[in-house]
């Protein structure tokens, strides 16, 4: 099964609703930087909230989550775009613990919650759209519940699980769900729908037994319509042309003396793990190209 998400809503139109799957997405991220289960769980979380929140984009919008908590994972960056395109790293993939008292990966530990979940949305406007606030729990789902709640106003819950193979470190199942009340909503809506969400199994759970992104809501939404589907890849926008156009903007000096001193460059992209190598005539390429 390819990785998807859908759009929806229910209960009449008072509630939205978007859920997906994420596992083939997840562990092609975990397998390109070695991440240990911990680090894939709590990367897996945040880039599947992420790719949803995606979904509420429109065109060539795309937005940029990042989690700094000031666990040992370090931060956790996802991006998304309308399309489905998503892509995401962590400063230190290896990172492990044992279980929880829950018997779940303690993505918390890992995490932190020292700090905040950050947004930020490029809507084509002048001026991209920020907002934040604080973690409160590390479990990425239940912080992007607060996010929606503080930043957005916006009354959600966010549901987000991965399953890693305890051996071999495999990525098994990802994927999770947005709810959100849309205004003016009935209390016997939001009562219902507290009520479905509370019955339901993890996330991880659910998506392991080979539950749908469609049959996750028809667990939660009353008579859910579903609007719309998208695949979910990955996608990195690096290129070597673009790793040029970087070392073109340092400048002639910096470049001059990259060149004297080094000899050669090497750029990293953090997203796909990519290595760009540009060898000495290379560089007096483009610094030729500076002189024109």
């Amino acid at each position: 099964m390819n990785d998807y998400l859908v759009r929806a809503t229910g209960f009449g139109g008072h509630v939205r609703a978007f859920a997906a799957r994420t596992t083939e997405v997840v562990e092609e991220i975990r397998r390109r930087h070695d991440m240990w289960n911990t680090a894939a769980a709590a990367m897996g979380r945040t880039l599947t909230a992420t790719a949803m929140m995606g979904a509420m984009l429109k065109g060539e919008e795309r937005l940029s989550v990042k989690i700094k908590g000031g666990g040992p994972i370090g931060q956790i960056v996802a991006e998304a775009n309308a399309k489905g395109e998503v892509r995401a790293y962590v400063s230190n993939p290896h990172v492990h613990f044992p279980l929880n008292e829950r018997g779940k990966l303690d993505v918390a530990r890992a995490v932190g919650t020292d700090g905040s979940l950050y947004v930020v949305k490029d809507l084509g406007m002048r001026e991209p759209y920020q907002g934040s606030a604080p973690l409160v729990s590390g479990e990425i789902g239940e912080d992007f519940t607060y996010y929606f709640a503080v930043s957005e106003q916006t009354p959600s819950a966010v549901g987000v699980g991965v399953l890693v193979h305890p051996d071999d470190r495999a990525v098994l199942a990802a994927g999770g769900f947005i709810v959100q009340v849309m205004p003016g909503a009935p209390e016997e809506v939001v009562a219902e729908l507290e009520k479905r969400i509370g019955q339901l199994p993890q996330v991880s759970r659910m998506i392991g037994e080979g539950c749908t992104p469609e049959q996750m809501l028809e667990r939660v939404l009353d008579q859910p319509r579903i609007l719309d589907r998208v695949d979910i890849t990955f996608s990195c926008t690096c290129s070597s042309d673009k790793v040029g156009e970087v070392l073109y903007s340092l400048g002639r000096e910096e470049l001059a003396s990259m060149i004297d001193e080094q000899g050669e460059a090497e750029v990293y992209c953090h997203f796909c793990n990519q290595r760009y190598h540009f060898a000495k005539e290379q560089l007096q390429e483009i610094l030729g190209q500076m002189e024109q």
